[in-house]
């Protein structure tokens, strides 16, 4: 009796160490499969954290603002799924330096003129890093309609436009960068025209490696005010006198437009020698002068 006591007790210590080794047996895997394991477990786990496509992203206001003269413009970008810069700033309908330089080179005066208690890129700065932190332009409060908000410590501007860019360059997907650096650019005929006594002037901003503003204009030898303001006050009567069907303003704001589609100032054609073409719809006025000045201002962007 006690000899078949035993056995059984030997037979239940070699069951329960059966049952061990076949819980064991993932613990057992060789090194390389744990790896492996390891690695789709992080790749997935990456995925599910991977909220946006990697690249850079970009968006900008439909027009100027009628007030400041200001088109807002935002640039984010993309790395391992996640917004790791994000970047406000806005170009004047004038051409010329961009708000953030405006700002940083005091020519935006935010603060000795409008009472601020930072400069606008101070206040940029740290709207963008509320993004960055976020990882999502929905992820914000606003007090008014105005879009002031006080969820970012230090910033008192309105910040609704950044934020609303940032959904849509977001929404619409990763673009490509131009193939222009970034600055201001400007080019002006050699002489004032003898006939007219205008001399032509262009002005270009570029963001994000494209041209966003082009302000096509002209001073003249006399002084007084330029030509595009002389138009929009009827002082330039080109339509009453001259029998235009449209103000210089108006044709010349057409053809900065096909420039700024066209990211090219040599893709023109002219049909005679004075500049005129037949490319743009509703411009009768000779063109050649923007394209050509607006290709000599871009000679540093290249």
């Amino acid at each position: 009796m006690k000899k078949i006591l035993n056995l059984g007790i030997v037979l239940i210590l070699v069951l329960a160490l059966l049952a061990g080794c076949a819980g064991s047996k993932p613990a057992d895997q060789p090194v390389e499969k744990q790896e492996e394991n390891k690695e789709t477990n992080s790749t997935e786990e990456t995925k599910e954290e991977a909220k946006y496509e990697d690249g850079v992203y970009f968006a900008k206001a439909d027009d100027f603002s009628p007030n400041s003269g200001w088109m807002e413009v935002v640039t984010i970008e993309v790395k391992d799924g996640k917004i790791v810069t994000a970047q406000w700033n806005g170009a004047h309908k004038d051409g010329g330096i961009d708000k953030r330089t405006a700002s940083k080179e005091g020519k935006y005066q935010m603060v000795e003129k409008g009472g601020a208690k930072a400069p606008w890129y101070e206040q940029a700065e740290k709207v963008e890093a509320y993004l960055v932190d976020t990882q999502d332009p929905k992820a914000i409060e606003y007090k008014d309609d105005e879009g002031h908000t006080d969820a970012i410590s230090g910033a008192s501007i309105k910040v609704k436009g950044f934020f609303s860019l940032a959904e849509k360059a977001l929404s619409e997907g990763p673009v490509s960068k131009g193939p222009y650096k970034d600055g201001a650019y400007h080019a002006e005929a050699s002489e004032f025209d003898a006939k007219t006594g205008w001399k032509e002037t262009v002005d270009l901003t570029v963001i994000n490696g494209d041209i966003i503003v082009a302000n096509w204009n002209a001073v003249h030898k006399d002084g007084g005010a330029d030509k595009k303001t002389q138009s929009v006050e009827g002082k330039y009567q080109m339509v009453e006198k001259g029998g235009a069907k449209a103000s210089w303003h108006e044709q010349a704001a057409v053809a900065e437009t096909y420039l700024l589609e066209k990211q090219d100032p040599t893709a023109i054609e002219y049909k005679d020698d004075q500049g005129h073409t037949d490319a743009i719809s509703g411009v009768s006025v000779a063109v050649s002068s923007l394209f050509k000045l607006a290709e000599e201002a871009l000679v540093e962007a290249k």
